[in-house]
């Protein structure tokens, strides 16, 4: 019995070193951790895929180390973790019960490799997420928040751009008309729009707006009628009276 159990012990390191290559090597007991003279192995074990060759690069590594005892497979092997670099005493502890438990569910059979798997697994996910969260972090600093500049719009900065808007253009639509429109009474005198829209602007000979000009873009805004009315008033109430007392000034000046 003695002899079957060393013979698949002596299969199963053939096997390891086939497999793991580089990453399987034999120690000596005395660096091993474990309390034993029987030969030793450790197995170097990263984060990543076993066909990759960052080793010196990866932020983690474990070393697995083994030793068969007299009745492998039959009875657990001797088994320690140790950090090679960035893994934390408290995660060893972790993972070492890990697989003590796995070793002693697998009773019967060869199970080095399984709890290679295993020990490869957990640290992938211990430590490859936690690199990747890293990482995302590290790129998400990197992107820079762009704020805009300038003053917000608003409702009350909107309806204070509106108004001004809206009277200057009653304004200028004043300024265009003739002096028979702007002298008439009140009741039959035409608003700025009307009178534009009536059609009299073009026959009176006002000077056609160039295509692509602000004043075309301002012609093609859509509002209602009565949006511009109040405006439209009081602006034609304001120039009316500058007019008159520039009239009623010159009429002074001549006498």
């Amino acid at each position: 019995m003695f002899t079957d159990h060393l013979q698949e012990q002596e299969m199963e390191i053939e096997a390891l070193e086939a497999i793991l290559m580089d990453e399987f090597k034999e120690i000596h007991s005395g660096e091993s951790g474990l309390s034993t003279s029987n030969r030793c192995f450790q197995i170097t074990l990263s984060p990543q895929d076993d066909d990759t060759d960052q080793a010196t690069t990866t932020p983690v590594q474990l070393a697995l180390v083994f030793s068969h005892t007299e009745k492998y497979p039959d009875e657990p092997p001797l088994l320690n973790v140790k950090s090679i670099r960035g893994i934390q005493t408290s995660d060893l502890k972790i993972l070492k019960e890990k697989l003590e438990q796995e070793a002693s569910e697998n009773l019967g059979m060869a199970m080095i490799y399984t709890l290679v798997t295993s020990a490869k697994e957990w640290l992938s996910e211990r430590y490859g997420q936690d690199a990747e969260a890293e990482d995302a972090e590290e790129e998400e600093a990197k992107d820079e928040v762009i704020i805009p500049h300038g003053e917000p719009v608003t409702l009350d900065t909107f309806m204070a751009w509106r108004e001004r808007f809206e009277a200057e253009l009653a304004l200028e639509r004043a300024k265009l008309m003739p002096e028979s429109a702007l002298t008439a009474p009140k009741e039959k005198r035409l608003s700025g729009r009307q009178w534009f829209e009536s059609g009299r602007a073009s026959a009176k000979g006002a000077a056609p707006v160039n295509e692509g000009s602000d004043e075309e873009d301002e012609e093609d805004i859509d509002f209602d009628d009565d949006d511009f009315e109040d405006d439209e008033e009081d602006m034609l109430e304001h120039y009316l009276a500058e007019k008159s007392d520039s009239s009623t000034h010159s009429s002074k000046r001549t006498a």
